[in-house]
């Protein structure tokens, strides 16, 4: 569904002279690195660029929460940067772009969520035919947990987290919203009913999706990489690593019912699922109110 565009490499030289593309309405640099901005009807979305690299892809056998398909490891270079939204996709992007929003949790500067693998390809199309060369993409899942790590190799891009219970896992606390503390404080009058969570790291009785931007980011400047939403990936759903490719392509299927990979843990998942590596499968069809995604603009 992406749009062609221009060499990435020759356009970061040109914004680093001060040149952006046509479609940018801001950018600059900060100490998380390069960014690009644009607006759609009044919604604007940072992107961040994500500099090339070699990481350890899975997880080892001894990783706290680990399962079966966060494997085996294997090395992957991304020899190409690349761009990635700074947020996952938000309630007023989606609408300024798409004309509704289907999220059960409506606040404009939270994610959008129940939306299906399909309807994100829909978005991508729709964005990239109102912004020529803008060329929005989902990410493989090779390049979204390379971008999540930020060059970190242990659980998560602030290091191991040890999980004390089951929705209980202190140090997420700083980087995700996740079953352990996405009701604290909820900030709607409506959510849903957590009050029978197991070993939650704080008391909640009513809890959904947060607005993006409230934890640390990465050292790469992504928010939100971690928890609150799902984000769905480009590749189809293998049961585990073997034979994945080692370039950071998306393992892609014929089939257009073939289910689809899903990243990063959620408001209502417990903290064993919030880790760099965890994987998870969603058909192209299924709305969940705890599942969204984040654009990449990838070198073709």
């Amino acid at each position: 569904m992406s749009a062609a565009i221009p060499n990435l490499a020759d356009e970061y030289r040109k914004l680093l002279q001060g040149v952006p593309p046509d479609w940018a309405s801001e950018w600059g640099q900060d100490g998380y690195g390069v960014f690009l901005g644009f607006s759609v009807g009044g919604a604007s979305q940072i992107l961040r660029w994500i500099p090339p690299g070699t990481f350890m892809m899975g997880s080892p056998d001894d990783e706290q929460g680990r399962w079966s398909a966060e494997g085996p490891q294997h090395e992957v270079t991304i020899a190409e940067g690349f761009w990635l939204f700074e947020t996952p996709c938000t309630q007023a992007l989606w609408t300024s772009v798409m004309g509704n929003n289907p999220s059960k949790y409506p606040t404009p500067d939270r994610p959008v969520d129940s939306v299906a693998w399909n309807d994100a390809q829909a978005f991508i199309g729709r964005i990239n035919e109102m912004l020529p060369g803008l060329g929005l993409s989902l990410p493989s899942e090779a390049r979204w947990e390379y971008a999540c790590r930020a060059g970190n190799p242990r659980s998560t891009y602030i290091g191991d987290v040890e999980i004390l219970g089951e929705n209980n896992a202190p140090g997420l606390d700083a980087i995700a919203w996740y079953g352990g503390n996405s009701g604290k404080d909820f900030d709607l009058a409506e959510g849903y009913d957590s009050s029978n969570w197991k070993e939650k790291q704080y008391d909640h009785k009513l809890a959904g999706t947060r607005r993006v931007k409230q934890k640390k980011a990465s050292a790469f400047g992504l928010y939100d990489m971690l928890g609150n939403v799902w984000e769905w990936c480009a590749d189809a759903w293998r049961d585990d690593h073997q034979g994945a490719p080692s370039d950071g392509a998306a393992r892609e299927s014929d089939e257009k019912s073939a289910r689809r990979v899903l990243r990063g843990g959620s408001w209502d998942f417990s903290a064993r699922f919030v880790r760099s590596a965890y994987r998870l499968r969603g058909d192209p069809e299924d709305r969940s109110d705890f599942v969204g995604f984040r654009c990449a603009r990838v070198q073709a």
